[in-house]
């Protein structure tokens, strides 16, 4: 009966956060006044906050958060470890380094050099699918959760390695710096431009998770019990991964790394679907969506003087989070 109950709480949880956000920032503005002059293309100074400032802040740290939930719940379902993590698996890393070459080296190897501003985010998305691909390759498929991990941990170390060099290679200072503000993670200065890059890779991505939720609830019995019933591992797994990718490849390319949301999301809300890998994609998409976007409110509620980054924010919330989770395990086994 309270699985009836879980989506729909948080739809509520959602709208509510969301509207919140509207009215959160340093100027008070009348938010549905704001949304109606925007609306009706008035001209009017809350029409300006809420239409071109507030509005796309929110819906981009939405979307950015229900990728980095999906794609958590959908990667743990598939390696059955609790463990996994965007992060983890060298798909934040990829993606970070694929964004960060194209905006560096784009221009002058010509690469991505037709997508013009969206040329990063397609980069990201690159980097990502190649680092995802790396990890099932080295690991030699996706039935070994551990050795995936450990791939994974081996990618991310190795794109990072990389990452350096082009930090090291930036052409100036102030690019470099540029670059650096930009991996620690945010959805300030963003606009609809990105939101539309970034849906596109939400539906698809999602559909490929979601299309294999019959394969993700068998995996809880093991992958034994998934054959014997006639689903294509190899096949449903690929699906997983690519959507995955798109996921952490598109948030990555567009807001830049924003950590522990894909780790900690899928823990908060799999008691409430009793633990169910195909019950728990949803809501962790839907919780996701709203932790980032309190996380984003919080960033804007600091005293002002220079921002702290959404990607810090949300690692400050999340170490925490995951160190008591951590503490309550031990506490079971012991």
């Amino acid at each position: 009966m309270m699985m009836r109950w879980v989506v729909p709480v948080l739809l509520a949880a959602l709208l509510s956060v969301a509207l919140c956000s509207l009215a959160a920032g340093s100027v008070p503005v009348p938010v549905w006044a704001g949304l109606t002059d925007w609306l009706a293309g008035r001209q009017s100074a809350a029409a300006l906050v809420i239409g071109e400032i507030r509005l796309p802040r929110t819906l981009l740290a939405l979307a950015v958060g229900a990728c980095l939930g999906l794609a958590g719940a959908a990667l743990q379902g598939l390696l059955r470890n609790p463990l996994a993590d965007p992060g983890l698996t060298g798909a934040s890393a990829g993606a970070a380094l694929g964004a960060a070459a194209a905006f560096y080296f784009g221009p002058a190897l010509g690469f991505l050099s037709w997508a013009g501003q969206f040329a990063p985010v397609l980069a990201g998305l690159l980097g990502a699918g190649a680092a995802l691909l790396a990890v099932l390759a080295l690991a030699g498929g996706a039935a070994r959760s551990a050795q995936v991990i450990l791939a994974g941990l081996a990618v991310s170390t190795l794109a990072g390695a990389l990452l350096a060099v082009v930090l090291n290679f930036a052409p100036n200072p102030y690019a470099m710096q540029e670059l650096v503000f930009w991996l620690l993670g945010s959805v300030s200065e963003r606009g609809l431009a990105q939101l539309w890059v970034l849906l596109p890779a939400l539906a698809v991505g999602g559909a490929l998770i979601w299309s294999q939720r019959r394969l993700l609830a068998a995996l809880a019995l093991g992958e034994p019990v998934a054959r014997s019933l006639g689903l294509d591992f190899a096949r449903g797994a690929r699906r997983v991964v690519l959507g995955a990718a798109l996921l952490v490849g598109a948030a990555v390319a567009v807001a830049g790394t924003i950590g522990f949301v894909g780790l900690i999301v899928p823990h908060l809300v799999r008691p409430l679907a009793r633990h169910r890998p195909e019950k728990t994609l949803l809501p962790s998409a839907l919780a996701g969506a709203a932790l980032v976007n309190l996380a984003d409110i919080g960033v804007r509620l600091l005293p002002p003087g220079r921002e702290v980054k959404l990607g810090v924010l949300t690692t400050l919330i999340g170490a925490p989070l995951l160190i008591a989770l951590i503490w309550k395990g031990r506490r079971q086994w012991l």
